[in-house]
C-alpha cells in the first residue's frame, strides 16, 4: 500500500478505548476503538460514506454503538522564576499526599537520566498505581517516573524517532518537569536564567505517555494515550498538545479523551494554542478541561547587533554564542541559490536551500521574515538578522548567532547593506533584561472566544509561558534544528505548552490538599482565585487571559465553589442540540434530553458568566449558578459587582449566601441588562465573607 495514498479512520466505541489487539483485558471495562488504514479509492468519494459502509459490513445492526467517525489526524506540540513569580515560593506550605499525587503527562516522551527525575528519597509507587513501565534496554523507570509507554498507531518510524518513551526532541521532558520536577540547583541554559529549576509539585509522581513524534501526534494514539492513563490511576493529565484547527467537542480526540477522564474523576489540562493574537484562534475549548493560556513574566532576553557604520540595533534573540567580531553583510535577496531553482522572492526570506552558500559563507546574513535559522545555518553564514512585524515579547535560540528585530530597524539594516559595498555587522551575546510590563498575554497565546460555544468563556485561565527554564534531552538541538551542536540539560522555550505545565502543577497542588475534589471542583478553585490581569495590556480582555492569571497558593482555599459533573456537561450538550442517541453513546448510560433536563450554556455551573449579544443597545442574559461551600462551615458571603460600565445594569439574587456547614449548596441568580458602548465589556463578581474573595469574571461579547 502506498503511504501517500494511505487515509486512516477510526471510531470510538463505548465508554473508553484501547486499541484493538492490544493487552487490555476482557474484564477491565474498557471497550475497544477501531483503527482502520486503506488505499483511499482514486477519483472523487465521500470517506465518511466509504467507512459507514465499511464498519456496517462489519457490525450490522450493532452500527448503533458507533459513536463518531473522524479521520486520524495529526495534531502538534504547542511549544526557574516562573513559580517564584505567580507567588508560589519554594517554601510553601504541602502536605505528605503530594507525593502521592500522580500526573499523566500525554507529550514526545521523557529523558529520565534529568536531574529533575531523580528519585532519592522516594518510597515507592502509590498503592492507586495500577501503569507499568514498558521495558527498554535504552530507558528504565524509578520512583518518580513510575510509569512509561508510548504509541505509535502508525508502526512506522523515522531515523529522527526513539520507538521507545524516551524524548528525542525535548518538548515532553519540559513540560513534566514544569509540572513537577525534583528541585535543581544552579540549573540554567548556558549561563542564562541560574537559578533553582523545579516544578509545581515536586514530590508528585510521573506517569509518561509518548504520543508525539517527529511528525506530530496522532489522534488514535491521543485516544490510546487517556485509556491508558484513567486506567492507570493518574490523578491529572497534562496535555500541550493541540491541531491546526477548531473543531465540534466530540470531533475532537483530545475533547473525548478529557470527556471519559473527567467522568473518572480526573481533570485535563490544556494548552490554548499558539495561533493568537486574533479571535477564536483557541484550539482546547472543551468545557470539561482547562484551557490554559500563556503569560509572561518579569525576565526578558534581548540582542543587540552593531553595524560598521556604528549604529547599534536591539531585537530579541536568546544568543548564547560568543562571537562579537564583526562579520560581512550581506541581504538574502541578494544571494538566491539559482543553481537550486531559487530566486530572491524566496532568498530574501532565508528559506532552506534558497541561499547560495558560495555568496553567504562566513557572513550574516539580513532576511526579511524571521525563521528558524536552518536555511543560514546550511549556507554557512555566521549569523543571521531578521527583521518582523510581530511583537518582541518572547525570544527563542537559533542555531547560529541571530536577533529578531523590527520592520523598521530592518529597514535601516537593508539601507545601510545598499549604501555601502563593504556592509559589515556584529552580532552580540544576548542580555536578561527586566520586563516591567509583566504580566500581560504574549501575542502567539490563543485566543477565545470559545469557537464551538461561545457562552462558555475560554480560555479558563493564564500561567507563565515565556521564557521558561525546565529540563532538556542533552540529545536534542537548543534551537529544535538540525544541525545545532549545542547540548544543554535545561533549556529556556516559550508556548502555551509552557503555560499547560504550570496550570497542570497548581491544580496537582489543589488535589494534594483535597484529593477527592472532582475535575470541576479544582478548576473552579483555579479560576476563582486567579490574580486579575489588565485589559489595558489585553485588548482581548478574558479571551486572552480567562478568570486570570494562576495564584496555586490561594487555590487551595477558595472558600466556595462552582461543581460541575458528567450529569451538567450532559445537560448542557443536550442543550447543545446534540441527540440523546449519540449522547448515549459517548458516555454509555442512558441519557433522556428533555425540556427539564437540557440547560443552557449560559446555565452550566461555570466559575465564569459569559453573555453574547447582537445588538450593543440590547444587551439581556440570565445566569443560574450553585455555590458549594469549603471554607468555614458557618460563613456568610455577600455579593459585590464591580467593574460594569454605565448603562449595564448586573444584579445578583440573593445577594448573600449564609451557609451553616461544609458542603452546603445554595443557588443564585445573576442578571445582566442595558447596552454598552464597546464590543467586549467586562466586570467581575465577588462573593465575600471576610476571609475568602470568591471572584468571577463577566463578559458580555457583540457579535454583529
Amino acid at each position: 500500500m502506498a503511504r501517500k495514498n494511505s487515509f486512516l479512520c477510526f471510531v470510538l466505541l463505548g465508554l473508553i478505548c484501547s486499541l484493538v489487539g492490544t493487552a487490555a483485558a476482557e474484564d477491565d471495562g474498557r471497550k475497544e476503538y477501531i483503527v482502520y488504514m486503506g488505499a483511499k479509492p482514486p477519483g472523487d468519494f465521500s470517506a465518511y460514506d466509504t467507512h459507514t459502509n465499511i464498519l456496517q459490513e462489519i457490525f450490522g445492526r450493532r452500527m448503533d454503538e458507533v459513536v463518531t467517525i473522524f479521520p486520524n489526524e495529526k495534531k502538534h506540540l504547542l511549544t526557574t522564576r516562573s513559580w517564584d513569580y505567580i507567588g508560589f515560593p519554594q517554601q510553601v506550605k504541602r502536605t505528605s499526599v503530594e507525593s502521592d499525587i500522580i500526573i499523566g503527562v500525554l507529550d514526545s516522551g521523557i529523558w529520565p537520566e534529568s536531574d529533575s527525575f531523580d528519585d532519592k528519597g522516594y518510597g515507592p509507587p502509590p498503592s492507586k498505581w495500577m501503569g507499568s513501565c514498558q521495558g527498554f534496554s535504552n530507558f528504565t523507570c524509578n520512583n518518580k517516573i513510575i510509569g512509561a509507554k508510548y504509541y505509535r498507531s502508525f508502526g512506522q518510524f523515522t531515523q529522527e524517532d526513539m520507538p521507545s518513551p524516551r524524548d528525542s526532541e525535548g518538548h515532553g521532558t519540559h513540560t513534566a518537569s514544569t509540572a513537577a520536577g525534583g528541585l535543581v540547583n544552579m540549573a540554567s541554559l548556558m549561563g542564562y536564567a541560574s537559578g533553582t529549576a523545579r516544578g509545581g509539585v515536586p514530590s508528585a509522581r510521573i506517569a509518561v505517555y509518548k504520543i508525539c513524534w517527529s511528525d506530530g501526534c496522532n489522534d488514535a494514539d491521543i485516544l490510546a494515550a487517556f485509556d491508558d492513563a484513567i486506567a492507570d490511576g493518574v490523578d491529572i493529565i497534562s496535555l500541550s498538545v493541540g491541531g491546526k484547527t477548531s473543531k465540534d467537542y466530540f470531533a475532537d480526540s483530545i475533547a473525548i479523551g478529557a470527556f471519559y477522564a473527567m467522568k473518572n474523576g480526573i481533570l485535563t489540562s490544556n494548552s490554548a494554542g499558539n495561533d493568537g493574537p486574533n479571535f477564536f484562534t483557541i484550539r482546547n475549548f472543551s468545557p470539561w478541561s482547562l484551557s490554559v493560556a500563556a503569560t509572561t513574566m518579569d525576565r526578558k532576553f534581548v540582542t543587540k547587533a552593531q553595524l560598521g557604520g556604528s549604529n547599534v540595533y536591539e531585537g530579541v534573540s536568546i544568543n548564547t554564542f560568543e562571537h562579537n567580531d564583526m562579520y560581512p553583510l550581506i541581504y538574502g535577496g541578494d544571494a538566491p541559490n539559482t543553481a537550486g531553482g531559487f530566486t530572491s522572492r524566496e532568498s530574501r526570506s532565508c528559506l532552506p536551500k534558497s541561499l547560495n552558500p558560495e555568496l553567504v559563507k562566513g557572513k550574516i546574513v539580513f532576511c526579511n521574515r524571521e525563521t528558524s535559522g536552518e536555511g543560514a545555518l546550511l549556507a554557512g553564514a555566521v549569523g543571521t538578522l531578521m527583521a518582523d512585524t510581530r511583537p518582541q515579547d518572547s525570544s527563542r535560540s537559533y542555531p547560529l548567532p541571530a536577533s529578531r528585530l523590527s520592520s523598521q530597524d530592518g529597514n535601516n539594516i537593508y539601507n545601510y547593506i545598499n549604501s555601502t559595498s563593504n556592509a559589515t555587522a556584529s552580532i552580540l551575546k544576548s542580555t536578561e533584561v527586566n520586563d516591567t510590563t509583566a504580566p500581560y498575554v504574549a501575542s502567539f497565546s490563543s485566543r477565545g472566544p470559545n469557537p464551538a460555544t461561545p457562552d462558555i468563556l475560554k480560555p479558563d485561565i493564564a500561567a507563565p509561558g515565556v521564557h521558561i527554564l525546565a529540563a532538556w534531552p542533552p540529545i536534542s538541538p537548543v534551537s529544535g534544528v538540525k544541525g545545532d551542536s549545542r547540548s544543554v540539560l535545561y533549556n529556556i522555550i516559550s508556548g502555551t505548552s509552557m503555560a499547560c505545565p504550570h496550570a497542570t502543577g497548581a491544580a496537582a497542588y489543589v488535589k494534594s490538599f483535597h484529593p477527592t475534589w472532582s475535575p470541576g471542583a479544582i478548576k473552579s478553585a483555579l479560576m476563582t482565585t486567579a490574580t486579575p490581569m489588565s485589559a489595558e495590556k489585553n485588548p482581548e480582555a478574558e479571551f486572552a487571559y480567562g478568570a486570570g492569571n494562576i495564584n496555586p497558593t490561594k487555590s487551595v482555599d477558595p472558600g466556595l465553589v462552582y461543581d460541575a459533573d458528567e450529569t451538567d456537561y450532559i445537560n448542557f450538550l443536550c442543550g447543545e442540540g446534540y441527540s440523546f442517541g449519540a449522547l448515549q453513546r459517548i458516555t454509555g448510560e442512558i441519557v433522556v434530553c428533555s425540556a427539564a433536563t437540557s440547560g443552557t450554556a449560559g446555565n452550566l455551573n461555570y466559575p465564569s458568566f459569559t453573555l453574547i449579544s447582537s445588538d450593543m443597545k440590547s444587551i439581556i442574559g440570565m445566569f443560574t449558578r450553585t455555590a458549594t461551600n469549603v471554607g468555614s462551615s458557618e460563613s456568610t458571603y455577600k455579593a459585590t459587582v464591580s467593574g460594569a460600565p454605565e448603562g449595564l445594569a448586573i444584579q445578583v439574587v440573593p445577594d448573600t449566601l449564609s451557609f451553616t456547614s461544609l458542603g452546603q449548596k445554595l443557588s443564585f441568580v445573576l442578571q445582566v441588562e442595558g447596552s454598552v458602548e464597546e464590543s467586549i465589556v467586562s466586570a467581575s463578581l465577588v462573593w465575600n465573607d471576610g476571609v475568602h474573595q470568591v471572584r468571577s469574571p463577566i463578559v458580555v461579547l457583540v457579535l454583529a
